[in-house]
This record gives structure tokens, sequence and C-alpha cells, in this order.
């Protein structure tokens, strides 16, 4: 496989991470690093006494300024998982091999937490057991408190937070306890030595700088709630509880190792850690000293194991998605299970584990971890235009300063471990190489693919057998572990068995989860995400769904029953459902499975179909109704009865109006080609007729020439001149010649608003003058507007307002122009033959036809054409527009016309069409249509 591939794969292929952990869990794992103090703080206090408290205040301002940073960074990059290391590498994204160097060295300081927790475990239990006559090998120590909190972390990331939080919660409160009381104990106490030393010894910047370089260890590591935005529900308030981890480290790491310097002053104390506590305890715990430090203790080591193989993963997971390690590290399971990625982490603390020597691992983790930070402060002071950046001069100062610091605070923990720790990371990144290269099926993306995809071929078909044999198993452990630790207590005569217990207490807890994370919980949350998936199904259904007793009585309702019943879902709980179905026997055992029932409700009448299903329970008998509307159905029903007649109907005035359209079409065609054919000869009449008017004025004017100068004619001439009556011609002549100009310019005129009326080189959009196609029309039914025997003159009425020129089917739009017009005059001429003619002329109407055009303010273009004929009645104008209808006799209509009309001005250009009339008072159509028509 590619790279290319390999790394698609890796960054398309897995679910990324679900926001699964409440707040509060995340807040959890952002105390960790307060609690490891309890470790920490004997060291220090040892090497310097109270001078130590100079090194405490600079690493808490620091760690401070950190954690409001971070925060910044957060919310920039909320959706970025593992927290500061990741941040890091978006700030040196310019400079990728500092940036993964950076974050492998903060990820391997964590790691190497995880292995001294292990084996201050280990000692502390050794030494316990030994007291007790026990005996076990350091190695099955080492490898149960290792691998007990990756056992948990493989099977799912809330278990190991929830119970984490469970522990974290009084461990950081019996430690704040700690702190707040020593203060005041030393501050009021009667026997107190004294709040402050009676004198103070000088502090050399070499010891500074080794023990600031140590401390470090927990100052810088209070902002890991931050690791858990990308997969919190409420990222923001995880990043705001950055704020109080800030302000909770001056109580602690000032607070708890004053307390710590200015009671345990015991110089045989050394740098035991449960030794110096209880000593700095006692005073006003009295007796509940060691069991209570024993706590601290046993909690800051679980919970750090905790919190490494939480955050670890979930860096090395983004590094991958951020292509600065292999792809297979972005891994993640559905359950959020990153099991590459805590492989890694495994192999790196067992490598850590082998050395064995608390010391050394410290030192060498340390020095990645610092380096980490220096490089995230360049990253700020470089970044320092970017708004996410809060102190980038100061960010400057403090990387000046942590420069010096690793050279001469490193080098002062061994130089051996300061050249292993500055190359442990190339080696993590070289192994990263070996895996990118390697064809390993694991190494691949595909692989786990493939393995997330399968489903399990074991299923427990009975869980309940598998969870009561392993509850009987657990108790019996538990009777027979403490039964024999009871009797190794009583026989021996020791004091500190409560340390035991306290130890032994806290891992069966961590055990116990963990045999339940891999046995119960699954059952468990298959079981909720069951019962959820139902409450959701239930909640967003569309049909309605009751559960009813066997009664009959509604037990519960989903929200969708409000629109069947027309009440609120908590109304129907308690009634019996015949009361909306009465069609339903009493019972619900005799009720049919499925069946259809009435519903009457919202005045109107509705079916429903009614589906009823048994739940039976150990107690009870439910049933779940579940009710689905086919109201529309049975409608659907009934129309399509009547369809194939209606459908036939709607092809029979389908063809007619492609008939319609044909004629229409064929008659465009027909006017066209007939105006074509005429334009020729008048043409060849009109042109000739100014040469033939010349030709006539010449010969008779030389017939007068002749008359005057030969005014005694022949016999023959003289009866000729008579028989064609000579002077009446020579006068009429030039008035038929100038009738033949006349008509021949008419036929022109008529040519032109034919063609201009058929438009055939216009059947696209364009913009025309309204006006001219109106008048193209008039000119076509002038001979309708003259008078005739039985019909009076119609007078048309132009009232013209200033149009631009619009948008339109200019051919079509005078198709209606001649729909409507004609059917004006018909209306007019039917009024006239309605009327008696034996009144007299007086009593005649006068026939009219209105158009008037205007534009309105929005763009809308009118136009009205009205006639003051008898008008239309109401009952026919409801069916004007549709096909077919007609209230001429048979012959001289088809009722297509205003049809037509309507779907021309309404469909094709996005206009109006409406008839205003009333009996005797004239009738008007009113087009509207827009100015510019929007393009198709």
């Amino acid at each position: 496989m590619s790279h290319f591939a390999h790394s698609t794969l890796g960054q398309s292929s897995y679910p990324r991470l679900t926001r699964s952990l409440s707040a509060v869990e995340s807040w959890g794992f952002g105390l960790t690093a307060h609690i490891s103090w309890t470790a920490l703080v004997p060291a220090i206090h040892a090497a310097l006494g109270f001078q130590a408290i100079f090194v405490w205040i600079p690493a808490v301002i620091f760690g401070m300024l950190l954690n409001y940073q971070v925060k910044s960074l957060g919310i920039h990059f909320i959706n970025v998982a593992g927290g500061t290391p990741n941040y890091t590498t978006k700030l040196l994204q310019r400079y990728p091999g500092l940036a993964r160097y950076a974050a492998i060295g903060y990820l391997l300081n964590w790691i190497s937490y995880l292995s001294v927790n292990t084996i201050v475990l280990r000692d502390l239990i050794k030494v316990n057991l030994e007291a007790l006559g026990i005996t076990c090998p350091d190695i099955f120590l080492d490898l149960s408190f290792t691998l007990l909190p990756f056992i948990v972390a493989f099977s799912g990331t809330r278990a190991l937070s929830i119970l984490h939080l469970f522990f974290v919660i009084p461990a950081f409160g019996l430690l704040i306890t700690f702190c707040v009381q020593g203060l005041a104990w030393l501050a009021f106490s009667p026997v107190s030595p004294g709040f402050f030393p009676n004198n103070w010894s000088s502090l050399s910047f070499g010891d500074w700088a080794k023990w600031f370089f140590f401390v470090t260890y927990a100052t810088y590591s209070c902002e890991t709630a931050s690791s858990f935005v990308a997969d919190s529900r409420q990222p923001t308030q995880t990043l705001r509880f950055l704020d109080v981890a800030a302000w909770m480290m001056p109580p602690i790491f000032l607070g708890g190792s004053w307390v710590v310097m200015r009671l345990a002053t015991n110089p045989n104390l050394k740098d035991n850690a449960f030794l110096n506590l209880v000593a700095a305890s006692q005073p006003f715990w009295g007796k509940f000293a060691g069991l209570s430090v024993s706590f601290l203790l046993v909690a800051a080591c679980l919970l750090g194991s905790a919190t490494v193989v939480s955050n670890c993963p979930r860096i090395l997971y983004q590094l991958s998605l951020d292509n600065h390690l292999s792809p297979v590290f972005s891994v993640v399971s559905r359950r959020g299970v990153f099991v590459p990625a805590l492989t890694l982490t495994l192999l790196l603390c067992l490598v850590y584990l082998i050395w064995g020597d608390v010391a050394r691992i410290v030192a060498v983790g340390n020095v990645g971890w610092f380096v980490s930070f220096m490089l995230m402060h360049l990253g700020l002071w470089l970044g320092r235009d970017r708004p996410e950046v809060l102190f980038p001069r100061i960010s400057l100062g403090i990387f000046l300063l942590e420069v010096v610091v690793l050279l001469v605070g490193g080098f002062a923990w061994g130089w051996l471990n300061f050249l292993i720790g500055l190359l442990f990371p190339i080696g993590v990144l070289g192994i990263d190489a070996v895996i990118r290269r390697v064809n390993f099926a694991p190494f691949h993306t595909s692989w786990w693919l493939r393995r997330y995809r399968t489903r399990s071929v074991v299923i427990i078909k009975d869980s309940v057998i598998l969870q009561v044999s392993i509850l009987i198993f657990l108790l019996c452990s538990a009777v027979a572990v403490g039964w024999l630790f009871g009797v190794k207590l009583h026989n021996v005569a020791t004091a500190g068995g409560e340390n035991i217990f306290v130890v032994l207490l806290m891992s069966v807890a961590f055990v116990g989860v963990a045999i339940a994370c891999w046995t119960t919980l699954p059952q468990v949350v298959a079981i909720a995400e069951a019962r959820e998936s139902a409450e959701h199904l239930f909640t967003v259904a569309q049909d309605g769904i009751l559960v009813v007793d066997d009664q009959g009585i509604i037990q519960q309702a989903n929200p969708a029953t409000k629109s069947f019943f027309g009440v609120n879902p908590s109304e129907l709980l308690g009634n019996h459902l015949n009361k909306w179905l009465p069609a339903l026997v009493y019972y619900p055992d005799q009720w049919t499975k499925r069946s259809e029932q009435p519903l009457l409700g919202h005045g109107k009448n509705r079916t429903l179909e009614v589906s009823i299903s048994d739940r039976p329970h150990q107690d009870f008998q439910e049933y779940v109704v579940i009710l689905h509307d086919i109201t529309q159905r049975k409608q659907a029903e009934q129309i399509l009865q009547y369809s194939e007649a209606q459908l036939r109907q709607e092809a029979k005035q389908l063809a007619s109006q492609l008939v319609h359209s044909e004629k229409m079409s064929s008659l465009g065609q027909l006017v066209a080609g007939v105006a074509h054919e005429i334009n020729n000869p008048v043409n060849f009449i009109s042109g000739n007729i100014g040469y033939a008017n010349q030709y006539i004025q010449d010969l008779l004017r030389l017939l007068q020439l002749y008359q005057q100068n030969y005014p005694h004619p022949a016999t023959e001439i003289q009866k000729e001149t008579e028989a064609i009556d000579l002077n009446f011609m020579i006068a009429d002549l030039p008035n038929l010649l100038t009738s033949m100009t006349v008509g021949a310019e008419r036929i022109t005129e008529i040519v032109l608003s034919l063609r201009n009326f058929s438009r055939l080189d216009e059947a696209e959009m364009k913009a025309v003058n309204i006006h001219e196609g109106i008048d193209n029309t008039l000119m076509i039914l002038e001979h309708r507007l003259k008078p005739k025997s039985n019909h009076l003159t119609i007078e048309v009425i132009k009232e013209y307002g200033d149009l631009p020129l619009v948008e339109c089917y200019a051919g079509q739009l005078n198709q209606v122009f001649m729909n409507l017009l004609a059917n004006a005059i018909d209306a007019l001429q039917e009024s006239v033959e309605n009327i008696e003619w034996g009144v007299g002329e007086k009593a005649l109407p006068t026939l009219q036809i209105r158009i008037q055009t205007k534009l309105t303010s929005e763009n809308q273009v009118v136009i009205c054409i009205a006639d003051n004929g008898t008008g239309i009645p109401e009952k026919v104008q409801k069916h004007l527009f549709e096909p077919f209808f007609t209230t001429k006799p048979i012959g001289k209509g088809t009722g297509l016309g205003l049809s037509i009309s309507y779907q021309i001005i309404t469909q094709k250009h996005q206009g109006k069409l409406q008839c205003i009339s009333a009996p005797g008072q004239g009738t008007e159509f009113v087009i509207v249509i827009p100015l510019n028509q929007q393009s198709n």
C-alpha cells in the first residue's frame, strides 16, 4: 500500500471523537497534576529546605500563565484533541520537525509518569505485604499495576473517566484540606513552630535551575483538561476549568509545600513521600495522618496512571490526524478506544519500567518535557501576531530563561540522562518511520477497518447467567482475600495495617471496574443504547404510539398522538382508547391485530389503521397500539375509481388544445403567406398607378389641344364623344385614379398588419411596442367596426399610456388581443341585435370599445380592454377561462379563445388575466404582465 493511500484511509475511514464526556468528567483529569505534588515536594524539600519556596513561586507563576494561554489556544482549536502538545504543533506548523519533537517529548514524560506510579505502588505494597509475612514477585506487581489502567482504557473512555472522577474528588478535597488546615495550624496554633523560619540560607542559581527543571514536572501539567476538549460535550466549560486549575496551584504548590517544609523538619525523613507527609499532617490530623496520606499517595499514583492512558492516546491520535505520525494511530473504535495508540503507550511504558529507577525515569522523561514547553513558548513568540497568543513578550522571556535552565539544570541531573532524554523522542519518531514502511497488516488502517466492521462471532444469548457467575466469583474472591488478610493482620502486631488496607481497597476498586468493563459494562451499555434508541423512536415517530393496559386504559403516548386526537399526550393518560376510537370493544385482548377505525375529530372524518401487539411482563400485561393515518390513502382510492374517465376528458381537452394551437400556428403561417403573395402584385399596382396617372394626364392635355385646334371634329368623332360622355370621363378619370391609389395604399397597410400580427419571425421573447400590436389587430378587425345593414359603428377609444418596449412573445400576445377584441365586438353586436328595431335611431346605444394601457410603479404593464355591452352574468364569469366553455351558438365559437389567452398570459408571461363585468354595465378584461420577463 502506498503512503498516499495509507494516509487517506487514516484520515477519512474512521469516526472522529464523539463528544461523550461531560464537563465534570474532563475536569477530573485536570486535577491529576495537583495531586501529583505529593510525590515531588519531599525531594525538593530534602534538598533545599526553606529555599525551595523560591523555586516553587516562579514555577507556579509560569504554570498559571501557561494555563491561561492554553485556554486561549483551546478556544481557537476547539476540535483538536490532546491539548498542549498538539496546540504546539499548530504554532510550529512551519517547522514540522520541531513540532513533532515537542509533541513526542511531552508524550514521553506523561508515559514516564505511569512507570513511576507503578514503581511507587509496587514498593508501597511490597513493604506492607512483607510486614504481614506475604511475599509477592516484583514482576507480578509491576505488570499488574501497569496493565490495570490499560485494561480499563481498552474498554472505553467513559468508564475510566467516571472511575477517575469518583476517586479524584475525595483525593483533591483531602489535599486542599491538608494545605488550608496546615497553613491555619501554622498561623494560629499555640504549639506551632511559627509561620516563618528564623533564618534563611542562600540559594545558588545552579541549585535553583536544577530544581526548577524538576518541579515543572507538576506546575506545567495543570492544563491536562485541554486534552479532552475534542470529546467533551461542553468544550468551552472544559476549557474554563483551566482558570480554576490555575488558581488551585498557589494553595497547593505554595501552601502545601510551605506546610511540609515547616513541619516535616526531621532530617531522617529524607525524601520519603509517605514519611514527610505523615510528619507534616500529624500535628493537626493526629492518628488519621497515616491513613489519609496513604490514600493521597495511592490516589495520586492510580489517578495519574488513569490520566496517562486517557491523555497519551489522544495526543497520538491528533498527531496522526495532522500527518505528524502514521495514520494507524488515528484509528478509533466505535466505543472510543484508541487501540494502536494505547498499544504504543503500553510498549513505551514497559521500556521505562525495565530501568526500574524512579530518579532516572524522572530525569530522562523531564528533558523532553522541558524542551516541549520551551518550543511552545518559542512558537508563541513566532506566532505573536495571532489573536490566540496572549503573552508573546512574556513567552519569549520564559523561553530564554528555559534555555538556560535546560543547560544548567538538565546537566545537573547527569549528562547521560540529559542525552538520553534528548534522543528518546527521536527514537520514537524512528519507530513511527518503521511503522509507516513495514508491510505488516496491523500497521495499516485497512486492517483495523475490516476488524471493526466484522461482527463478533461470539454472541451471548443469555447474559444473565454470565453476570451472575461473575458476581459469585467476585464475592467469593473478596471474602477469601478479606479473610486471608484479616488473619494476617490479627496474627501480626504491626502498625500501618491500615495502609495496606487503603492500597488494597483502591486497587480492588480499579480491578473491579476493569472486570466490569470487559463483562458487565458492555451489556449495560447495550441495554442503555437500546433503551435510548427505543425512546428516540418513540419520540420522533410520525405515527401515533400508545401503550395501554389489559383494560384498554392509556398508560403512555408519544408526541405524534397530538396530531391524531387534538390533545396533549399527557391528557390521554388514564382514559380508555375507545373514547376516541369507539369501534374498539372494551378489552384489548378482543381487538383485531390490524384494523381500520374511524376517528371523529377536528371537524372532519379521518380513518386510522390500528395495529396492536401485546407486550407481556412478569407482573402485568401491556399492549402497544400503533396508529397510522390512512385518510389520504382512502381518498386516493376513491379518486382512482374516477381516474379513467377524468383522464379521457383531459386527453380530449389536450387534443383540442393541440388542434387549436396547430390551427393558430397554421393560421399564422397562412396569414403570413397570403400577405407575402398579395404584397407583390400590390406593390406592382401601387408602383404603376403613379405612371398611369401621369400618362393619362398627358393624354388629357393632348385631347384638350385637339379640341382647341379642331373645334369642329368629324361627325363620327362627335358621335363617339357623345357616346362615351367624354366630358364626364375627363372629369371622373382623375378621381378614379385617386381612388385606386387610396385602395392600393389600403391594401399595403392591411398586408403590413397581417405580417405584423402573425410575427412568425418573433417566436422568441423580444422587447416590442405593445401599442403597435394592438393597432395591427384593430386594422385586421376594422371591417367589423364599420356600420352595416344591421350593425352600428363601433367607436374605438385609445387611451395609451407612456409605455417602454415590453419583453413578451409578440405573436402570442397579438392572439390575446385578437380574442379579446373579437369577443368585445361580438358582445356589442349581440347587444344591438337584442334591441327591438321599431324604436327610433336615437334610442340605439353608442357602441364603444375603450383600450387603456399604463405602467405601474412595480414595473407591471396593465392593458384594459372594455366594452359597453350588456355584460356577463356572475355564474358565467366563473367558467370563462375553462376550455370549451362558450355561450355562443353552435358553429360560432369553440370555447378555446379565452382559455388559450389565459394560458398565454399566466404561463407564458407570468401575468394575470381578469374579467370585471356585471349585467348591464359592460365588460372589462384586464391584462397584467411584467415589463421584463425572468429568463428561464
